[in-house]
């Protein structure tokens, strides 16, 4: 059977995330992703509006018209987990395939919001969900399965998902930290991980999410981290001015911890911002969490004026607000304070908690910097980067490759000054460049079989 990977987005930058394998004449695509940088340094654009050829050409979504020279019928579109770099482009470019979309129960739950958002496309493909530990089978060969492995990511419900075909297992390793004790969830299976590396012919090939690759030692879990913000937020207990945080809004763990310990330090936790409300909103719909019926959640800018007038009022002594904002996205709630613009107001001393990092790229550090200042000016103390990351780091890489030991390597998620230090950490495994090391870009295809 022949087996063919096209990297069509992601691999080229940090963004717009889109993987094909071709197994046969049964295609899988990975990911549709949005890489936001690309929508942030236009003023008021509006993706929902625009049409797919559009944001293609802005290096917003994925091109996906190499898919044309595949040879084979799409079988399944199966987004990773619910970040908009891997989701984002799903209501601009899934209407073009007769193939359900197959994904976790919370992330099929994101895809539909984004797919009633749309306003250009109707995107009329089935939705499926499927859990963790489950397999389906693809086309109609027989010989093609889809199995999707739990892993740990800063958003709940993620997969890697494995095509099995009888050349071996195709791996699709993004994204995901090497957690053994999450805040919320299984830990990463990294038992089914070995097995499938011992499994008939293996691991045919094994493509990586390198964001953390040049870091030594390993990610941290989130308990880690929440460890860390409990500190912090014990620290400001006797404090009795005002305490605001942000953090990611699909960070549903950290936003649960927030919760938890602003109540702890007796303050009510209020959860502000249109992000804020949609993910926390639909994570306790699903039972992923319990936030009780007393932390209010507003996506609303005038419901969210309201409630920073009653916080005001009340004493915002009394208050914990998470808001949007941990990157100074212009129009996120957080950016607002720091402008002026919410009836919020910020004294001398109040305290900023970003439980989050800035995402190392031009426009989110220059918007980051941006509204530290404007808190500053205001008299805000900043507590900054409480916080894990998502992905691997080094020691992470190593047993990743040592569970699957994989016969080809793809790095992915990165530009190729980020593949170097994970090129370099294959080739010390013994995997040569050209061989089987595969450095690509966006828009190739690689022939494995």
């Amino acid at each position: 059977m022949e087996v063919e990977i096209a990297t069509i987005g992601g691999y080229e930058a940090v963004g717009r995330q889109m993987t094909a394998v071709r197994a046969g004449d049964d295609v899988v695509v990975f990911d549709m992703g949005l890489n936001l940088s690309k929508v942030l340094i236009h003023d008021n654009v509006e993706t929902e509006r625009m049409h797919s050829l559009d944001l293609i050409d802005m290096g917003a979504i994925p091109d996906d018209r190499v898919m044309s020279d595949i040879e084979g019928d799409v079988q399944a579109i199966v987004p990773t987990h619910g970040h908009l770099d891997h989701i984002g482009a799903i209501s601009k470019l899934a209407h073009r395939y007769d193939a359900p979309i197959v994904a976790t129960p919370f992330t099929i739950e994101l895809v539909k919001q984004q797919i009633q958002s749309e306003e250009k496309f109707g995107v009329k493909n089935d939705l499926v969900k499927m859990e963790a530990g489950e397999t389906m089978s693809i086309g109609d060969s027989g010989n093609v399965d889809l199995e999707f492995v739990n892993v740990t990511h800063s958003i709940i419900d993620a997969i890697n998902p494995v095509v099995h075909t009888p050349e071996g297992a195709v791996v699709y390793g993004l994204d995901k930290r090497m957690d053994h004790t999450p805040v919320i969830g299984d830990p990463i299976d990294m038992d089914r991980f070995r097995e499938i590396g011992r499994e008939g012919n293996g691991v045919l090939c094994y493509i990586e999410d390198c964001t953390n690759a040049g870091r030594k030692g390993r990610t941290p879990s989130e308990s880690v981290a929440r460890r860390h913000l409990k500190d912090a937020m014990a620290s400001m207990e006797d404090y009795d001015g005002g305490i605001v945080a942000t953090t990611f809004s699909s960070h549903v763990a950290r936003v649960k911890s927030l919760v938890e310990f602003a109540r702890e330090i007796g303050r009510q936790p209020v959860l502000l911002g249109r992000s804020m409300e949609k993910y926390s909103g639909t994570a306790e719909r699903l039972g992923f969490v319990d936030f009780l019926d007393d932390v209010g959640m507003y996506g609303h800018r005038n419901s969210v004026d309201r409630t920073f007038k009653r916080i005001m009022n009340e004493g915002k002594e009394n208050y914990l607000p998470v808001v949007t904002g941990h990157q100074g996205e212009p129009r996120a709630m957080l950016t607002r304070m720091g402008r002026g613009e919410t009836p919020y107001e910020l004294d001398d001393g109040d305290k900023v908690i970003f439980s989050a990092r800035v995402i190392p790229e031009p426009t989110n550090e220059g918007q980051r910097y941006q509204s530290e200042q404007l808190l500053r000016m205001q008299g805000a103390r900043i507590y900054d980067d409480i916080h894990v990351s998502g992905h691997l780091r080094e020691e992470g890489h190593y047993a990743m490759l040592d569970a699957l030991e994989p016969q080809n390597v793809i790095p992915a998620h990165q530009n190729m000054k980020g593949f170097a230090p994970y090129a370099d950490l294959c080739k010390s495994k013994g995997y040569k460049l050209g061989r089987d090391l595969h450095v690509t870009s966006n828009g190739n295809t690689i022939q494995l079989t």
